[in-house]
C-alpha cells in the first residue's frame, strides 16, 4: 500500500455502539498515509446508543473507493438493516473495498447486504447464532480473518481488530509500534468471560437480553427475505 493513500470508511448510524468503531478508529487513524471517512447519509451528528454525539465527515455520495470498510453493531442496526439506502451503500461501496470488516454485531449488517455468505465471522456471543441465517459461519474468536473479511467479536474486541487490520495494511512492525505507543496491555479487573462465567449468569443475561434479541432476530429474518426476493428478481 506504500505510495498510495489508504482510504478507510467507517459507517456511522444512529444508535450504534460507539466503541465498536471508535476503538478501531483510534488505531487505524494513526497509520501512515491514511484518510478515515466517517460515513453517513449526511454530515451531521450521529448519537450513539448511550447518548454520545459523534460527527460524520463524509456522505455516502462523496465516499471514495475504499481500501477498508468497517461497520459496528448497536441497537440502531435494527433500523438500518431495513433501510434500503444504507444496505445498498454497504453492498456497493463496502462490498468493493479491499477489506470488508465488522466489529460486534456489525457483521449482521454485512450479512444483510449479502456480503458474508460462505464466510467465517466473529460476532458478539449473544448474537453469533444469527449469522447462520446469512450463510455465514460463526467463530468464537476475538478476531477472525477469512480471505478479505476481517471481523472482531463483541465491542472491546474492536481494539484487537484494529491492530490486526493495521498489520494487514502496513505490516506487523507498524502495528507493533502502534500497540506500544498506545500502551495496549489489557489487564481486566475481573476474570470473567463467556468461557468461564457461571451458567446461571449467562442464563440471566440471555433472559435480560431477550426483548432486544427478538427485535434483532426479526430484523435478520426480514433482511434474509429481502435477499431472497432480490435474488429471484435478478434471476
Amino acid at each position: 500500500m506504500s505510495g498510495k493513500r489508504i482510504e478507510i470508511g467507517i459507517l456511522f448510524y444512529p444508535g450504534m455502539t460507539q466503541l465498536d468503531v471508535t476503538g478501531p478508529f483510534e488505531v487505524l487513524a494513526r497509520l501512515p498515509n491514511v484518510r478515515v471517512h466517517l460515513l453517513w447519509k449526511r454530515i451531521e451528528p450521529v448519537v450513539s446508543d448511550v447518548g454520545l454525539p459523534l460527527l460524520s465527515t463524509t456522505t455516502f455520495a462523496d465516499c471514495p473507493d475504499l481500501d477498508v470498510f468497517c461497520i459496528g453493531g448497536g441497537p440502531g442496526m435494527v433500523e438500518i438493516m431495513d433501510d434500503d439506502e444504507v444496505i445498498a451503500f454497504v453492498r456497493d461501496k463496502g462490498g468493493s473495498a479491499r477489506y470488508i470488516t465488522s466489529v460486534c454485531a456489525g457483521c449482521l449488517v454485512l450479512g444483510a447486504a449479502g456480503l458474508l455468505d460462505g464466510y467465517q465471522s466473529a460476532c458478539h456471543w449473544l448474537m453469533s447464532d444469527q449469522l447462520a441465517a446469512f450463510g455465514a459461519v460463526a467463530v468464537d474468536e476475538r478476531v477472525v480473518i477469512d480471505r478479505n473479511r476481517i471481523s472482531g467479536g463483541g465491542v472491546t474486541a474492536g481494539v484487537d481488530f484494529g491492530f490486526q487490520v493495521a498489520a494487514e495494511l502496513c505490516g506487523e512492525d507498524v502495528a507493533k509500534n502502534l500497540q506500544l505507543m498506545l500502551e495496549y496491555q489489557p489487564q481486566p479487573p475481573f476474570d470473567i468471560t463467556v468461557q468461564n462465567a457461571p451458567p446461571e449468569v449467562i442464563s440471566r443475561m440471555r433472559t435480560d437480553a431477550e426483548p432486544w434479541l427478538r427485535k434483532r432476530a426479526a430484523a435478520v429474518q426480514k433482511a434474509v427475505a429481502k435477499l431472497k426476493s432480490n435474488a429471484k428478481t435478478a434471476a
